[in-house]
């Protein structure tokens, strides 16, 4: 029997990054898009190019980047927009442009205030644009699941014979039951016939993201818009994991289609976007979450050592968790073992100076903690990765013990090759941290959230910082990350990866100001 490929269509570093306190830099992006072509995503959807210059730079650097996902750019039916998208992907090996327009009565008339011919002509156009840059377009129609099903057969005949080969339907609100997409599938699939694929978009509202995306795909749809851990806008969007390991699990449902991913990356990318993003799976999300695959129970305990179906449907090892792994590193360990285990891990492609500076933290880690877990070594390898761009680097930091008098703090700080030490006080040890960072730097900054967790188990687990911090009122909160097992210390380099990537930022900004005089 012939299968059909569902094409896997991620949305991380676009509509997850529009996910409250999500923003990522450019080299971040670059980071996880990495990774979603390891995990062998079809088309990655990099971001919305007009949408500000770090867009545009990042869609720019992830297409120059990669080489076996398609890249896609999103553009609102507007010609700056199409034209900021194409330039954007334009040294992508494969491009796409993203399109959209709303479809709905409620969005056509209280947000477009355009009449439905009007849209019809917009959309055309858009279309055509977008086909004077790049062979593959995709049309949107936003808001679908409250569209009129006579006006979307409408303007999807309109934007095919434009050029259009992929009919998106999202569900924008998530207000959609899952009996409801499939009808509305089902009608646009017979319609289209072989002219377009019939591509959803379902957002979490109502926590059927995944269950209206794959009812959508019985009923034919061929095209999957989601996210790594469902990350987007206000509830989030369909989970990618979930929806790739349903169809992998329940091939005796989805027995005629499958996808190209590479399922034993997922846990790696997981990890890796909640480690950038700071936001963090619920421990009892489904594939991912740290309870996905724990067993508390005495009934249940028994019966996985007796045998592991009895009550886990899918194997830790299929998305990418090791559980058994003979290695066990510690102080005494060399190079060579680290660098298995980090193949063990998935970060077998680290370069020459990634590899070392990840050793050397490890060494430092194995004098302060006696058991190495591998979410440990995970940390410290994500670690360097976000925080390569050191401009300036925390090397000391010595806090006094505030119960009995002043906080104060000494930071000694590496910029340009020079050590440079100072102090302050503050209203608590970590705002003495703060404003000494401020005073060495001349940046001042403003916290505006802060998190803090352990990465293992233990008095002496390493302890993961995310700060987010503005330096200008202007700005956008800066995420930075820090780890160690000094809370303190784990503080400041958070603080001051912020501003490391504030400072890319405003020399990105720089550059592009002077590009285009």
């Amino acid at each position: 029997m012939n299968k059909n490929k569902i094409i896997i269509f991620d949305t991380t570093l676009r509509d997850g990054e529009q996910s409250p306190g999500a923003s990522m830099n450019t080299a971040e992006k670059i980071q996880i898009a990495q990774q979603l072509e390891k995990l062998r995503v079809d088309v990655i959807e990099a971001g919305f190019a007009a949408a500000s210059p770090g867009d545009f730079d990042a869609i720019s650097q992830i297409a120059k980047t990669i080489q076996n996902s398609k890249i896609c750019s999103l553009a609102r039916a507007v010609e700056n927009d199409i034209k900021a998208a194409g330039e954007a992907i334009a040294s992508a090996k494969m491009r796409r442009i993203h399109t959209f327009i709303a479809t709905s009565p409620i969005h056509m008339q209280y947000k477009l205030k355009m009449t439905p011919d009007q849209v019809i002509k917009k959309a055309i156009e858009a279309v055509q644009y977008a086909k004077t840059f790049v062979d593959d377009v995709e049309f949107s129609l936003e808001d679908a699941g409250r569209s009129e099903i006579s006006f979307m057969k409408e303007i999807t005949q309109a934007v095919i014979e434009a050029g259009a080969t992929t009919i998106n339907l999202p569900d924008t609100v998530g207000y959609r039951l899952p009996h409801e997409i499939k009808a509305m599938v089902e009608q646009m699939v017979a319609f289209v016939k072989d002219d377009a694929i019939i591509s959803l978009h379902n957002h979490n509202d109502l926590g059927l993201g995944v269950a209206n995306t794959l009812a959508g795909i019985e009923a034919g749809a061929r095209q999957v818009e989601c996210t790594i851990n469902g990350l987007g806008e206000r509830a989030g969007n369909a989970a990618m994991e979930e929806i790739v390991m349903t169809l992998k699990t329940r091939q005796d449902v989805f027995k005629d289609v499958y996808t190209d991913i590479n399922t034993k990356e997922i846990i790696t990318a997981s990890k890796m976007v909640a480690n950038i993003t700071g936001i963090e799976p619920q421990p009892n999300k489904a594939i991912v979450g740290k309870n996905a695959f724990a067993h508390e129970s005495g009934i249940h305990q028994d019966g996985v050592l007796k045998h592991q179906e009895t009550y886990e449907i899918m194997k830790p090892e299929d998305i990418g968790i090791e559980k058994n792994n003979s290695i066990v590193l510690g102080k005494h360990s060399g190079r060579a073992a680290f660098k298995d285990k980090l193949k063990h891990l998935g970060f077998g492609d680290l370069i020459e100076e990634e590899l070392q500076a990840a050793f050397d933290r490890f060494k430092m880690l194995c004098d302060k903690k006696k058991d190495i877990a591998d979410d440990d070594i995970r940390m410290i390898v994500a670690d360097e990765k976000l925080n390569h761009n050191k401009t300036y680097e925390i090397i000391a930091v010595q806090i006094s013990d505030c119960s009995n008098g002043v906080p104060s703090a000494v930071v000694q700080i590496k910029h340009k090759d020079e050590i440079i030490t100072d102090a302050a006080i503050g209203n608590g040890t970590m705002d003495a941290i703060f404003k000494t960072i401020d005073r060495i730097t001349g940046y001042e900054g403003t916290l505006v959230d802060y998190t803090v967790k352990a990465v293992t188990e233990g008095k002496d687990a390493l302890g993961k910082v995310t700060a987010k911090v503005t330096f200008n009122d202007d700005n956008p909160p800066m995420i930075g990350h820090g780890l160690s097992v000094d809370t303190m210390v784990a503080s400041a380099r958070a603080y001051i990866g912020a501003l490391n990537s504030y400072l890319s930022m405003k020399d990105m900004l720089n550059k592009t100001k002077q590009h285009q005089v």
